[in-house]
């Protein structure tokens, strides 16, 4: 496609009639951005980035690994409220 994008007979104020603005190829947006941040990530912290799609399983695996994280972690917090609560409870009685 080597001919222009659109016409500059008509007039656009924004841009006056330059005929640079309407013939230029658009670029992927931020491009630029993703390769330095690949870049920066790779030197500093030794991360390599996957640009490819996760498939079902990795998803599900995802899931339930934050599945357990949360179910553990309420699970420690209500022990330590329940052991708060039978050690108040006995203090209680024992001083009568």
């Amino acid at each position: 496609m080597s001919g222009r994008r659109h016409s500059t007979g008509f007039g656009y104020i924004g841009f006056g009639n330059n005929q640079g603005v309407f013939n230029q190829s658009s670029k992927k947006p931020f491009s630029k951005y993703k390769e330095r941040l690949d870049l920066e990530a790779h030197l500093h912290y030794k991360i390599e980035f996957l640009h490819k799609d996760l498939s079902k399983e990795d998803k599900l695996k995802i899931k339930e690994r934050k599945v357990n994280t949360r179910t553990s972690v309420i699970s420690v917090l209500l022990f330590i409220i329940l052991s708060f609560g039978v050690f108040y409870l006995i203090s209680q009685i024992m001083s009568r």
